[in-house]
């Protein structure tokens, strides 16, 4: 079946229309950052070096780390920005685009999520590395797709929204676990993380300004929570929806955040560009490994 133009924008020299890479710029390895700046830096520990684009927050260059390809490519902020990343990387990586036409051989990505994040539980302590086994979506994007309940752990969702009374106004969120394989390089280095995924920084993560919150308690009651082995480690905004869309997608993907931050503790660390180049150093060993 064909995909008409307003489905998928082509730009007129071949690249996806937000993301500005053309099919063959893009590596079976892909790191997404949020923050633009982030790109370059990521791109210095590499070699061989094939382009840069820009784009408003979509940054991104392809190059080499131990040999083996690599795209990096930033996203901005937030979930709906993954949403038009996870979508225009698996069109690159399995949509014709001469024809439109979705390709006979499927062709898997593996995309590493790395970030930054405020843990919740007080033993966590800043710059730790967290991995995502399982994040939970509060922003409601997968919502949207259809077959959610394939990919997603409804019993954990249940006991969630139970704890928490989940405000009925809000989306429901959905819970997802990350690619076993993504997992199995990192976790041996990594704290084991159940990743709260927001829709926005403050009330979402529970802040309060000006603006009164609908859960008033629900960061403690975000803390609390527990499911067997789970407990909630974590805050970001994007791991979710990318998790969610990848396995949809049939890509292998996981989310790796450095804690600058301790909400329980009330602290934080503004200076941690030296804990996320070394957070960037060991995922770039993992992934190549």
């Amino acid at each position: 079946m064909r995909i008409p133009e307003s489905e998928l924008i082509i730009n007129a020299d071949g690249s996806a229309f937000h993301i500005h890479i053309k099919p063959e710029e893009l590596a079976d390895n892909v790191i997404l950052v949020g923050d633009p700046g982030r790109v370059d830096m990521v791109a210095s520990f590499m070699t061989d070096i094939e382009f840069r684009h820009e784009s408003r927050e979509f940054v991104s260059t392809t190059g080499k780390y131990n040999g083996k390809r690599i795209t990096v490519l930033s996203t901005g902020i937030g979930p709906d920005n993954i949403d038009i990343v996870a979508t225009e990387l698996d069109a690159l990586a399995n949509v014709d685009f001469k024809t439109r036409e979705v390709k006979p051989e499927h062709r898997r990505l593996s995309i590493l999520r790395i970030g930054t994040c405020g843990a919740i539980q007080p033993d966590i302590p800043i710059g730790s590395c967290i991995l995502s086994h399982i994040s939970i979506g509060l922003d409601g994007l997968l919502n949207w797709y259809a077959n959610r309940e394939n990919v997603t752990i409804p019993d954990m969702e249940e006991a969630f929204k139970k704890h928490v009374g989940w405000d009925k106004y809000l989306p429901s969120p959905y819970f997802i676990k990350a690619s076993d394989k993504m997992i199995e390089k990192f976790k041996d280095v990594t704290v084991k993380g159940v990743t709260l995924c927001a829709g926005g920084f403050y009330g979402p993560q529970g802040r309060v300004v000006r603006l009164p919150l609908a859960m008033p308690d629900m960061v403690s009651k975000f803390e609390s929570f527990r499911f067997g082995e789970w407990r909630i480690t974590n805050f970001e905004m994007e791991g979710s929806a990318l998790a969610g869309l990848a396995r949809q997608l049939g890509h292998d993907a996981v989310t790796l955040c450095c804690a600058i931050a301790n909400r329980h503790l009330k602290s934080s660390n503004p200076d941690y560009k030296a804990l996320v180049r070394n957070m960037v150093q060991l995922a770039l060993d993992r992934l190549t490994a």
